[in-house]
């Protein structure tokens, strides 16, 4: 077991998980489309949200990686059979090449032994079958309605329900989607012939996962390796490989103050660490390397959570704040808006860590060890700048700043952007 105590062994371990998640260099997976792909491929999933205050989860973070991405080239990933539409921990892009690592969970939706929806319409869901296999993709809104207003998910008419179960289960696959309207079709004609679709056995699932977060994040408790998964099965499978590993001396463990232990490849502490730039990361709250917020807090002392599920009286920091990132460490959060008639970007509240301005590191002049506010808020500036025409905006405007004494500084520097 490699405790880790020392400041040096923690940066070395947080420069790690950034890096694992192609967030330290500037162009790690390529840039465009061909980016985007390898990106989604590198990271296992990226988790799709609706909620589009800021341009959407899924946009969000791969702009956060790939130069020169548009939105438009997450559907067109779907349009050409690169990723697929299916429940990671979340609604989520997967990459194509690991479609046969969703079957465990179509397959027990299938057989009644998960319920996605409680008795489901078989009846329906037959005709829904037969219709789209003589007929061709039909999207949800193409289905005839009988109610007069717009509802939420939970009270879809029994034909949305039922498309909705024939996904889950497997039968249909989202071949195209126009925002948040989906197309599905049958599975066999979506799926391309080359993909290895045979069920994996449990000790292949469980080496799949296990692979897959130490390539994307580093290294994992035990728990985060299989995040939000409920299979008993899996979560033991995997344990026994990890032990084997261990056993093998191909991985170990590593323990940090909180006391929780994380599985890492050999050796890996001791590889050569990527170089900090001076550029602040604007990441959006379903970004894979802020999702596990236990995993956040331990390595990053970085206590987040996303508001917009907080009562508004209760909130501290915002409906939607978005996390900073800048050198190696998560440094504030942002609570900001898209008004999109207006082409205005609000920024109703930015928070930066107090415990940033108390440390060692933070000092009067920038050096090899540290930053100072200028380099802070000229990093902060340029962010906006990028992230502003991410958003379709052309104008910034800033409401509240913390630490206050910031707030001149940055309002002064913010006025070409006004």
């Amino acid at each position: 077991m490699i405790e880790i105590k020392h400041p040096k062994d923690l940066t070395r371990l947080r420069r790690l998980a950034l890096s694992s998640q192609g967030l330290l260099q500037a162009q790690p997976f390529g840039h465009g489309l061909a980016g985007a792909r390898e990106a989604v491929s590198h990271l296992g999933y990226v988790q799709l949200d609706t909620i589009s205050v800021v341009e959407r989860a899924h946009h969000h973070v791969l702009y956060s990686r790939v130069p020169k991405f548009e939105p438009a080239m997450t559907n067109q990933l779907l349009l050409d059979k690169d990723v697929f539409e299916y429940w990671s921990h979340a609604a989520a892009l997967l990459p194509i090449t690991d479609f046969r690592f969703s079957l465990p969970y179509k397959h027990t939706i299938k057989s009644g032994k998960t319920h996605w929806y409680k008795n489901p319409d078989k009846k329906l869901m037959g005709e829904l079958l037969a219709r789209i296999s003589s007929d061709g993709p039909l999207r949800s809104r193409d289905l005839e309605t009988n109610t007069t207003k717009p509802v939420g998910w939970w009270d879809w008419k029994p034909a949305k329900k039922a498309l909705e179960q024939l996904y889950m289960q497997g039968d249909l696959m989202v071949s195209n989607r126009e925002g948040f309207q989906k197309t599905y079709d049958l599975t066999e004609r979506v799926l391309p012939s080359n993909i290895d679709s045979r069920m994996p056995s449990i000790e292949e699932f469980a080496a799949h996962m296990l692979d897959q977060q130490l390539r994307c994040h580093g290294f994992a408790s035990l728990k985060g390796l299989t995040y939000l998964r409920r299979n008993t099965e899996l979560r033991k499978a995997v344990k026994a490989l990890v032990n084997e590993r261990l056993a093998q001396g191909t991985l170990e463990q590593v323990q940090v103050n909180s006391g929780e232990v994380f599985i890492i490849e050999a050796g890996a502490l001791e590889r050569p660490l990527t170089r900090l730039n001076n550029r602040l990361l604007i990441l959006s709250p379903f970004d894979n390397s802020v999702i596990q917020r236990d995993r956040l807090r331990a390595i990053f002392d970085y206590d987040y959570q996303i508001e917009c599920y907080v009562p508004a009286a209760k909130r501290q920091y915002g409906y939607f704040c978005l996390p900073l990132l800048y050198r190696g460490e998560f440094i504030g959060r942002m609570d900001c808006k898209a008004h999109r008639k207006t082409r205005l970007l609000e920024i109703k509240s930015l928070h930066f860590e107090q415990r940033l301005f108390e440390q060692a590191t933070f000092k009067p002049s920038i050096n090899k060890s540290g930053f100072d506010e200028d380099s802070l808020i000229t990093a902060f500036i340029n962010a906006i700048r990028e992230f502003s025409h991410f958003q379709k905006c052309d104008s910034v405007s800033l409401t509240q700043v913390y630490p206050k004494h910031l707030a001149q500084h940055l309002h002064s520097a913010l006025k070409p952007l006004e």
